[in-house]
């Protein structure tokens, strides 16, 4: 393997700068009991949400969380490593709290906004860093640039063994939640940004369930305005359909048929968006407690 070179940056806040700061306590995270019962009202379709909310194991601030890059990024000894302050390397799928409450969640951004190399937690290696996806030993990329950025909601499991009967009975994808954020600023990889959902689309990908939350950076100048599906309508005209069609479609050029969608090919609601938020975050804890066959997951 070829010298490893790195470079250390912030990975909480914007563009690497340290923002609010987050406040976390030892124990999990929740959303209020008053906050369900809201969602069941809105939604009768949601059939209860389940009571148990999970975190990780080790608590840690984003602010205190760095981005360590090795190697030269387009190269296949590239990795961006989430590691703390005296150099411990973190894993962003399970060391990163999912929740920071009030409906508020973190976002380890993959792909930043306007560009094109296909990056991914690599679920597979110890403490899953970001690297570039590969196919037959060549590196992956996207055959146009995403308008997003997008990533993963951590301590989130789409567990390959259990067929969603809403969608088509499709079995999940075996990787993280993945979210779409479409707020103005473009990301860097492995930045940590705090989020409220917004809808969610069920794309089914060859025959699996992939579910894209939509979502927006508290950060963001129009964050304020956008609280449920409607509300990206009205103030980002356009985009779910555009979200949809990206993902429809961007298969296509590699010879691969397009992708579905589920749920009458439209976006869900931020209510279901949390459903799906609550049950891959228990999925992902059985993962974690091995009551769930792991196979090739690092859960390191």
């Amino acid at each position: 393997m070829a010298a490893m070179a790195a470079r250390v940056v912030v990975a909480a806040g914007n563009h690497g700068r340290l923002t609010t700061p987050y406040f976390f306590l030892l124990r999990p995270f929740s959303v209020t009991s008053t906050s369900t019962s809201r969602a069941l009202r809105l939604n009768p379709n949601l059939k209860g949400w389940p009571r148990r909310r999970f975190t990780c194991r080790a608590v840690y601030n984003p602010e205190e969380v760095l981005i360590k890059e090795e190697g030269q990024p387009e190269t296949l000894d590239y990795r961006v490593f989430l590691v703390n302050h005296s150099g411990k390397k973190l894993s962003p799928w399970h060391d990163i709290p999912l929740r920071l409450g009030n409906g508020i969640f973190n976002f380890i951004v993959e792909i930043p906004k306007d560009t094109c190399a296909k990056m991914e937690v690599a679920t597979d290696e110890p403490y899953t860093p970001i690297k570039q996806d590969t196919k037959k030993g060549k590196l992956r990329y996207h055959p146009y640039n995403i308008n997003w950025n997008y990533g993963l909601l951590p301590q989130t499991w789409e567990d390959p063994s259990f067929a969603n009967s809403e969608v088509d009975g499709a079995l999940g994808d075996n990787d993280p939640v993945d979210v779409v954020e479409i707020g103005e600023r473009q990301a860097q990889i492995g930045q940590i940004l705090k989020v409220k959902p917004l809808a969610a689309l069920a794309m089914i990908d060859e025959g699996e369930l992939d579910w894209k939350i939509v979502a927006i950076s508290l950060d963001d100048p129009r964050a304020s305005l956008v609280n449920d599906v409607d509300d990206v309508e009205k103030h980002f005209p356009g985009t779910l359909i555009a979200i949809r069609d990206w993902f429809r479609d961007y298969k296509i050029p590699d010879g691969k048929p397009a992708s579905r969608f589920g749920l009458g090919n439209k976006a869900a609601n931020k209510d279901y968006a949390l459903k799906v938020i609550n049950e891959t975050n228990e999925s992902w804890a059985k993962l974690i407690k091995r009551s769930t066959p792991a196979d090739n997951l690092s859960l390191v």
